[in-house]
């Protein structure tokens, strides 16, 4: 049998608009032949208390160890500087990053456009043939 890769993800994400992200996972779970690690702090593990500096700091972490950056491209996108933080991190370090698309959407943000090394559609055939396609 061939060798499955465990490619380790990190997906940039508001906690409040959690359930696209929930929802991305229920489709790479359901992919055939595919095996990751979650580096990204869902909901249930928030951050609290921490000042901006030490969020910056636990993002860091997330993001260093990771091969690829899946962002969900609601609009919301647009008015977190936390996702932007995130975006530019993973730029400085070269990390690939793909944008998806939400389901029904007609506009995704100019920054995940300008960020994503590659576009895909909320399906997850789309998905998983990004990763692959953009980790080695």
């Amino acid at each position: 049998m061939p060798y499955l890769h465990d490619y380790r993800l990190f997906v940039s994400h508001a906690w409040r608009y959690s359930d696209g992200y929930k929802r991305l996972f229920n489709f790479l779970d359901a992919a055939d032949n595919f095996s990751y690690t979650n580096y990204s702090v869902p909901i249930a593990k928030a951050f609290e208390g921490l000042s901006n500096v030490q969020l910056q700091e636990q993002l860091r972490k997330q993001i260093r160890p990771v091969q690829c950056v899946l962002i969900v491209s609601g609009m919301y996108v647009a008015h977190s500087g936390w996702i932007q933080f995130e975006i530019d991190f993973a730029k400085s370090l070269g990390k690939p990053i793909v944008g998806i698309v939400p389901w029904g959407a007609e506009r995704v943000p100019v920054a995940v456009q300008n960020a994503a090394d590659e576009m895909v559609a909320w399906q997850t055939s789309s998905i998983v043939s990004a990763i692959r396609s953009l980790v080695p």
